[in-house]
């Protein structure tokens, strides 16, 4: 955003920042109820910042987590751009459109082993979810600002190159909230870091991180890892970098890393479509893609777009198209994992057979 826009938009964050001071004020004051009376731990992944910061991949890392060390986790997510409405359970029928993209993927992740849900009202997910026998915990995407919910942990993310400390407030700025609000956080992770992130840059980073979290509070760093391109369709071999030509097409809101990686391992972007995030693609859209799609070529996409390119509607276009998606990974730099274990550990260990 210019400057001057910048400068011109500042009293609407402020008066924006002024009702979300007051309104997290009533919560920490206990003027508006805060529930945490579930039989199992409650930890909530989110951020400060409007779009991407990774936060599915980093509910997936926790989960797995969870499951390794005995305790038997669920998803609960808002469902965010699904046509549904109330609570619903993931299964195999469900579609992006019913369901949600982001917990249709993590549903494909762990195959069904791990309960997820959607509810828009996350009291009413939570205690749908607790009275199943099966889930012993519950991981809530995206709610840092849902404080109905009081967590048994929160973990906050912003990404090493937009961090929260050098943006503002809503509609100067992308925040949720004011910096402020980084005080409720018990572990901040810095995502889509540069892996050979040094340490003295990392010292930088977490000294401006703690002017607004808590002066004990760890601060982590962690990256991407990218996997082989996997056939969104069909068992046909994904093409080898090293100059092999591919179009991109995305609707995520920061798909600046993954084609910054696809051009480092190697590969040739000749388009990409880049949409915004959660957009639900057309038919027509996706014939416009595969015109870009000669021979040779492949389309590569994300994992969470994925989900919605598998849209009834789109099958015909799909079918006859060689698309591949990326699989994402966390990698925490330096010990992140260990730390982020210990601090998970009075949360995930198994509740004792009565």
């Amino acid at each position: 955003m210019p400057p001057f826009l910048t400068l011109l938009l500042l009293p609407f964050s402020w008066l924006y920042a002024g009702v979300m001071a007051v309104r997290n004020w009533l919560y920490d004051t206990g003027r508006k109820s805060s529930g945490n009376f579930w039989p199992g731990p409650v930890l909530i992944v989110g951020n400060l910042r409007v779009g991407g910061t990774g936060k599915t991949p980093h509910v997936a890392w926790l989960v797995r987590e969870l499951l390794r060390q005995g305790r038997e986790p669920a998803i609960l997510s808002r469902g965010y751009g699904r046509r549904t409405r109330g609570f619903r359970l993931g299964n195999a029928q469900e579609t992006a459109e019913t369901f949600g993209d982001e917990p249709l993927q993590h549903y494909q992740d762990f195959g069904g082993a791990v309960s997820v849900a959607v509810c828009e009202d996350r009291l009413t997910g939570l205690n749908q979810l607790f009275a199943l026998p099966q889930v012993g915990a519950v991981v809530l995407d995206d709610a840092y600002q849902h404080r109905r919910v009081r967590p048994d942990f929160s973990v906050l993310l912003t990404e090493q190159h937009r961090p929260f400390y050098d943006d503002y407030v809503l509609p100067a700025g992308r925040l949720r909230e004011s910096r402020a609000g980084a005080h409720r956080a018990d572990v901040v992770v810095v995502t889509k870091c540069d892996a050979g992130l040094d340490d003295a840059r990392q010292q930088e980073i977490a000294r401006r991180i703690r002017c607004y979290a808590r002066p004990e509070v760890p601060v982590l760093f962690s990256t991407y890892a990218y996997a082989a391109p996997v056939p969104l369709a069909g068992s046909a071999a994904p093409p080898a970098p090293g100059g092999a030509e591919i179009v991109l097409l995305t609707g995520i809101a920061q798909p600046g890393p993954l084609l910054e990686y696809l051009t480092t391992a190697g590969f040739r972007v000749v388009h990409h479509a880049a949409f915004a995030d959660h957009h639900s693609f057309t038919a027509a859209e996706i014939a416009a893609v595969a015109a870009h799609c000669g021979p040779g070529r492949c389309i590569f996409t994300t994992q969470k777009d994925a989900t919605r390119l598998l849209a009834p509607a789109l099958h015909t276009e799909i079918a006859r198209l060689p698309v591949f998606y990326i699989p994402i990974t966390v990698e925490f730099l330096a010990d992140g994992a260990a730390r982020l274990r210990q601090l998970l550990s009075p949360f995930i260990q198994p509740q004792a057979v009565v």
